[in-house]
């Protein structure tokens, strides 16, 4: 087995920023060009900085911060990163990775007509997306935090998970382990010889025509507690029997994204990812979640109470996300037998999972476009920047100016507490 590559050398005061990727109560993001690489734009990369000493920071964005490092060092797979560089300091904690020009989910799916995703392309990312959980899960990992924003499109078109703040080290059942008997070939088979590279529309055998069969299940009995807080405490509290696997009662997650069981707060495990895997394939379908209500209380009723609403005629795809969107996790299709169970639904029929990272053409390929620089000399100074964030002076400068992302709507996280 090959050995992991050393890990470049970082140093803040000699890095320069050349734009924001993004923003968030952990960190900032930078895309930054590392001065040992080649000045071409195949080795850009994304740098996530943590201020430890910002009076905005939280708490316990330090602690978070090191355990997803912890995280990014451990993983060795085609759809999920890989650290390159670690950098602390008194004042910083960063580490770069790969930069990944396709953006978001959500930023590719505001550029399709209608906004939505065609099914053929749903069942490409949705592929990738479950063999990357599915080598999360074998490692002891639940995600916890699946959602477009966090699946980015690589150089080469396919997906990488992202964030893995709040993520969660869980024990498996031990009669049931879930582990994929499917899993990608190792790290020398995934490398495609010419001969056996696909395109897209190769990648998957013509489909009959989708089942209108359907699976349907209705959440009764369940009640609302009224409450002053912002969280939604159900009054019926059913004690879910997960075995003996392990799990977490913290509340985390994005609002739509989150489960019937975090809601209830009776603990949770693996399933969890399957459930928002359900809301993201809804989401790639309509353009928006099923249960998102006016305001967090009625979202979180809704997704205890509301069954997700349909449009035409029942499908394999809307099978799919019924029998993921199952309000009872241990009847919710990859709790039995994970990511296998879900690989074996008929939406997947016909596809060759082997055969993912040998794809060529997926649907969506990013531009090659050169990165034009913010101050017209190759980037800010990154300590520089964050010098400039803080209280103003008389004396003090306002902060170097940055390209932001697009202004997409953007969800906020509820995360309470990482463990």
């Amino acid at each position: 087995m090959d050995s992991a590559p050393p890990l470049l050398e970082l140093d803040l005061n000699n890095l320069k920023a050349l734009k924001i990727l993004g923003k968030g109560a952990m960190g900032t993001v930078f895309l930054i060009r590392h001065p040992t690489t080649n000045n071409n734009n195949n080795n850009l990369l994304a740098l996530k900085v943590v201020d430890k000493t910002s009076m905005h920071a939280k708490l316990d964005a330090e602690r978070r911060a090191r355990w997803e490092i912890q995280v990014l060092s451990t993983l060795s797979h085609p759809f999920l990163p890989s650290i390159i560089g670690i950098y602390e300091s008194p004042q910083f904690l960063a580490w770069a990775l790969p930069y990944c020009p396709g953006g978001d989910l959500n930023v590719l799916r505001y550029h399709q007509q209608d906004r939505v995703f065609s099914p053929t392309v749903i069942r490409f990312y949705l592929a990738e997306i479950i063999c990357a959980l599915d080598h999360l899960h074998s490692m002891g990992i639940a995600y916890r935090d699946l959602k477009p924003e966090n699946v980015l499109i690589q150089r080469s078109g396919h997906v990488t998970l992202t964030d893995f703040d709040l993520s969660r080290k869980l024990k498996h059942k031990t009669d049931n382990k879930i582990v994929s008997t499917l899993s990608l070939p190792d790290s020398k088979v995934q490398q495609a010889s010419r001969k056996h590279r696909r395109n897209f529309s190769r990648w998957i055998q013509l489909l009959p025509k989708e089942s209108s069969q359907y699976y349907h299940h209705r959440m009764n009995g369940l009640s609302l507690k009224k409450t002053m807080s912002a969280r939604v405490s159900p009054v019926s509290r059913q004690k879910q029997s997960f075995s003996n696997g392990e799990r977490s009662n913290s509340f985390v997650g994005t609002e739509e994204y989150v489960s019937p069981e975090v809601v209830h707060g009776d603990g949770h495990e693996f399933s969890v990812d399957w459930w928002a895997l359900g809301i993201l394939t809804y989401e790639m379908l309509y353009g928006r979640t099923p249960f998102k209500g006016k305001n967090r209380k009625e979202t979180f009723r809704n997704v205890l109470t509301k069954s997700p609403e349909f449009v035409g005629k029942r499908t394999e795809l809307t099978d799919l996300i019924e029998k993921l969107l199952e309000k009872v996790p241990t009847k919710r299709l990859g709790y039995k037998r994970g990511a296998i169970e879900i690989k074996e639904h008929g939406f997947f029929r016909g596809v060759n999972w082997e055969m993912l990272t040998k794809v060529v053409r997926p649907p969506f390929i990013p531009s090659r476009d050169e990165i034009t620089f913010s101050d017209g000399k190759g980037g800010v100074n990154i300590v520089d920047y964050f010098q400039r964030l803080k209280p103003p002076s008389p004396m003090r400068n306002v902060p170097l100016p940055l390209p932001s992302p697009p202004c997409d709507k953007f969800r906020k996280n509820v995360s309470l507490t990482a463990f």
